[in-house]
Order: C-alpha cells, then structure tokens, then sequence
C-alpha cells in the first residue's frame, strides 16, 4: 500500500529535499519548496534509518546559468545613489537567499538520523528562504534587472560542502556562524535603502530579518541539541570547529539583540564580542 500524496515519510521528505535541490530553474525550485512545506506541516511521520540517500560524495546544487560565480573580491562595489547600484545589492542579497534555499536542502536529504522536527524545521526554513528570495527578485524587476543579471560570489555555499559529513560542523558554522552574520547585515544595509527612500526594500529588509532570526535560532537549538547528545561542552565544540573547518572570523558590530532572539547565550555573545574587536 502506497502512502497517499499527502503523507511523506522522512525516507520521502529527505528524498523529495534533494529532488528539490537539484532543480535549477528558481520560480519553479520556490514553488516546489513551498508546495512541500505546505504538505508537511500537518503530517505524520516515520523515522528512517536511511543512511544515504544517493551515491555521489560531492553535489553542485541546481542553479541557474546564471549568476555568473566569480571570487568575493571581484563583485562590484554597490553605490546606493544611482539605481544600478540598488540593483547590484539588492542582487547579491538574492543570491544568498537562493543559497539559502539550497542548503537548508541540503540540511534535510543529507544528515539522517535525527528527529522528525529537525526535518520539518529545515524545510520550514527553505520556504522562508524561497519567500525572502522572491521578494528579492519581485524588486529587482522593478528597478529593470533581474536574478541572473550581476555576478556573484559562493563563498556561503563553500562552508555547506566543507561541513557535509558532519552534522554537527553544519549546524554550527552555516547557520549560527556564517547566516547569523546577517542578523549584523541586514540593519546597516536597511539604513542604506532607507537613506535613498526605498520604502518596499526596508520592508522586505525587515521581513528577512524577523524570519532569519528563527532560522539562527533553529541552527543553534539543533547545535546544542547535538552537543548534548554527544556529551560535550558546546563552546569548546563550536571554537574546535571554527579552527578545525577554517571558519570566518567575525568582526562587529554584532546586533546582539536579535542574536539573543536567535539562542545565543551571554557567554557566547561575551566571546564573540571578544574575538570579534
């Protein structure tokens, strides 16, 4: 007996994850992720044991053809007073929000073994992320441009293929590291659209920075989720990893209010505000 199209088990969830995944075209990856999502919200669910869902050891997610991917340093600088300039900010926050799409993706299909929450949250985070990168591409539109139109750089993605045979390094340094970054973002770069009075950008910058707040903190309840299972100090564990992965070092100012909001700890934030002067 099949299951009925509207009941996935977590073999079927993690499976459909890399479908998606791999899906290059990005209207059509956005409304398959929130498709998914809205099946999945009230389903029940069977834990597989499932230890790998394809055979490769490295995966390129589907993308478009373009952006054009280019080195961090080579992405042009972004002049806020001219309308291209929007345009070329407005792109590369895209960019990462479709990066966003593909490694909460990637969070789902890749790690088996965890409990049904852990899977339904990634998801929940792949939908939020479609929407953030819709919004994004709605506007690019109307300033003339499109998704495609700039290069951009992959150094987001770089980290998820460096922690993917470790659960524990992924949930550490993407979400709480290199996507918490944005809750330091996103504010200054809301500052700027408002200076130039782009009304829709500031609220879209403040839909992304709400959302991205729970997506942090998901990161970080599944961190010390992990950390406890495994019978070690989180702290220790996550300045291991920084070293052991060759993490960023991040540098202030850091919006520890909404970092707080995320689950990160007084002692954490003490210590990277320490590291980061």
């Amino acid at each position: 007996m099949h299951p009925s199209s509207s009941q996935l088990t977590h073999t079927q969830l993690r499976q459909k994850a890399y479908e998606l995944l791999c899906i290059s075209d990005p209207i059509y990856k956005c409304d398959e992720v929130h498709d998914l999502y809205k099946k999945i919200q009230n389903d029940n669910y069977i834990v597989d044991t499932l230890e790998q869902i394809i055979e490769e050891n490295h995966l390129v997610p589907g993308r478009p053809t373009k952006p054009e991917l280019v080195n961090p340093l080579s992405v042009k600088k972004r002049a806020m007073h001219t309308i291209e300039g929007r345009a070329i900010a407005i792109h590369a926050l895209a960019h990462i929000e479709f990066n966003a799409i593909n490694l909460a993706l990637d969070a789902v299909w890749r790690f088996p073994n965890m409990p049904k929450q852990y899977y339904v949250d990634w998801i929940k985070v792949a939908a939020e992320e479609a929407k953030h990168f819709l919004l994004l591409k709605m506007h690019l539109i109307t300033l003339g441009f499109d998704y495609g139109a700039f290069p951009a750089h992959d150094s987001l993605w770089e980290m998820v293929e460096k922690t993917k045979g470790d659960v524990v390094a992924r949930m550490a340094l993407v979400p709480r590291t290199m996507e918490a970054r944005g809750l330091d973002a996103v504010p200054m770069i809301r500052d700027r659209f408002e200076q130039v009075k782009d009304v829709a950008m500031v609220e879209i910058l403040d839909t992304i920075l709400q959302d991205e707040i729970g997506h942090v903190e998901i990161g970080n309840r599944w961190f010390h989720y992990l950390c406890e299972m495994n019978g070690v100090d989180s702290i220790d564990t996550f300045q291991r990893l920084c070293i052991q992965y060759r993490a960023p070092t991040l540098r202030g100012p850091f919006n520890v209010p909404a970092r707080k909001l995320a689950g990160f700890t007084d002692t954490e934030l003490d210590l990277l505000i320490q590291s980061g002067h």
